[in-house]
């Protein structure tokens, strides 16, 4: 159902209920007559068509739009002026029915009530009013929101996958006039990594299993590329296979450790992946390798994979997740993910 028949059938179904109540409370008091019942089935168009000219004047001022303060205030005072409108309404048609009582219906305490119980009435509908908009709108926003969280993840994952690839061809590359044999196997390992990249290229999370098993491709990889120089360690929690990560987070996180760390280390070095389980039931992750952490506050560009991986976890866990990069004494470079456990 579209908003206009929505508001049509909420007004008519209302507003006719409405009446209707009043004619069965008028009923059990035993106050009800033919007349009493007519002049309540004419208010029920009366209201139907009052309050949707006062919702035309709520639309063509912008009152959708102004600050909850200042509403309140005009609300009451348009709620006021209909009240006036309607008990006029109804003292003209009583005339018409012969239900008026002038020593009764004039008296000023009984107009006094009637159109403060009739303000209240177009309050209420001016609240229920106010309060649609009001989620409609905050809905809209949350699917806005949503919507362009989802599109600077896909910004962010088409940025990562060519810078990704390129370094991957760069192994390979190193390897063709070197050593062809170990060329041929590394393009199979690298087959493996493009092929698992392009399946996940569209995932917001993927099992940790998944990542971990492209990483592993990938450090074979790189070993390949640098023999000797690059020992590895996985030290992986039973529980952490229940887990989803970003595509590619733990594999760009690896490589920037390789490529910053242990790459500029004349010996080379290790670099291990360990995960634990805290108190919260978050998967951490921790990163080791030889070298050390540099950054410059100055530059503009604090490296790529590093940002890359910050705005995702903020985009897909907000607060919930967490990232830290530091320099251990021991002349490692340690790199913590906490990613919280979600249920897709």
């Amino acid at each position: 159902m579209n908003k206009k028949a929505l508001y049509w059938t909420l007004q008519i179904v209302g507003w006719t209920a409405y009446g209707l109540l009043n004619i069965y409370l008028a009923y059990l008091g035993e106050r009800l007559s033919s007349q009493q019942a007519t002049g309540q089935l004419i208010l029920v168009p009366f209201y139907i068509s009052i309050t949707h000219l006062y919702r035309n004047f709520i639309i063509s001022n912008g009152w959708l739009k102004i600050i909850i303060q200042k509403l309140v205030v005009r609300v009451i005072i348009a709620c006021l002026i209909l009240s006036i409108i309607n008990y006029a309404f109804l003292f003209g048609i009583s005339s018409i029915l012969g239900l008026l009582d002038p020593a009764f219906d004039l008296n000023p305490i009984v107009i006094f009530l009637s159109i403060l119980a009739n303000l209240i009435l177009y309050f209420l509908w001016s609240l229920v009013y106010f309060m649609y908009h009001y989620v409609e709108n905050y809905n809209r926003s949350l699917k806005y929101d949503a919507a362009m969280n989802e599109i600077e993840l896909n910004n962010l994952k088409s940025q990562l996958n060519p810078h990704f690839i390129f370094n991957a061809l760069n192994s390979v590359r190193a390897l063709v006039d070197e050593d062809p044999a170990k060329a041929k196997n590394s393009i199979t390992q690298l087959s493996n990594i493009l092929r698992n990249s392009l399946i996940l290229d569209k995932k917001r999370l993927i099992n940790f299993n998944d990542e971990l098993n492209t990483v592993i491709d990938f450090l074979a990889l790189e070993k390949i590329r640098y023999e000797e120089r690059l020992t590895t360690e996985f030290i992986i929690h039973p529980d952490s296979y229940k887990y989803q990560v970003p595509p590619l987070m733990i594999q760009t996180l690896v490589e920037n450790g390789i490529k910053h760390g242990i790459s500029n280390l004349t010996y080379g070095g290790k670099l291990s992946i360990e995960t634990q389980l805290d108190n919260k039931k978050c998967l951490n992750i921790f990163i080791r390798n030889s070298g050390s952490f540099k950054l410059d506050k100055r530059r503009k560009n604090k490296g790529f994979g590093l940002e890359n991986t910050k705005q995702r976890l903020k985009l897909i866990f907000d607060n919930e997740a967490s990232f830290n990069i530091k320099n251990e004494s021991e002349g490692n470079v340690l790199t913590t993910v906490k990613i919280p456990q979600v249920n897709y």
